[in-house]
């Protein structure tokens, strides 16, 4: 277990001072441990990075809520629902059952929440998990692929293209040019 890990994956603290002070210890653990430990520091600036995000999205949503757009307590539902079932298929009525929604009506209201459709949003969520597992972890993009819920490394590569306009091993291999020491 990492210094990192200490930190629950919350959406965040309800005290704004915790929040606050979650977030600078977990900055300074980082900053500790990016000579020492490059995972654990990586690792720290992973959970930093979610608490701020869930900090963001939390503060907007409070702002006002429009009639008819998925409560606080859903879109967190719906995200850790998501989160901890890319590896495997995620279908539009899997999601509504989590935020308690008809399928159409949890479709528009999924859309106005996140930005994007439900099955563009998981997809990206994918991509995104792809790219931590090509960082954190020597697996193989086989391997990768189909960790994320993607049926081979040929999904992965055409899905990594059009995201990001180069192959998802050209990518990696550009990670690994900048780590090495001059």
């Amino acid at each position: 277990m990492t210094a990192a890990d200490q930190f629950d994956d919350a959406l965040s603290p309800l005290d704004p001072q915790q929040f606050v002070n979650d977030v600078l210890a977990l900055l300074e653990i980082a900053k500790r441990e990016l000579e020492r430990d490059d995972k654990a520091a990586r690792a720290a600036l992973t959970k930093a990075s979610s608490i701020l995000r869930a900090e963001v999205k939390r503060r907007s949503r409070a702002k006002g809520a429009e009639p008819g757009a998925l409560a606080a307590w859903q879109i967190a539902r719906v995200h850790a629902f998501i989160d901890e079932n890319l590896h495997r298929t995620i279908r539009a009525n899997d999601l509504s059952a989590v935020a308690q929604r008809s399928t159409s009506h949890f479709a528009r209201s999924f859309k106005r929440a996140f930005g994007e459709p439900p099955h563009a949003y998981v997809m990206r969520r994918r991509l995104e998990r792809a790219c931590h597992l090509m960082i954190s972890s020597s697996a193989s993009l086989n391997e990768i692929a189909l960790s994320v819920g993607l049926s081979d490394q040929t999904h992965l590569s055409r899905l990594f293209r059009r995201a990001f306009g180069q192959s998802p091993s050209s990518w990696r291999r550009g990670l690994d040019s900048r780590r090495e020491p001059i």
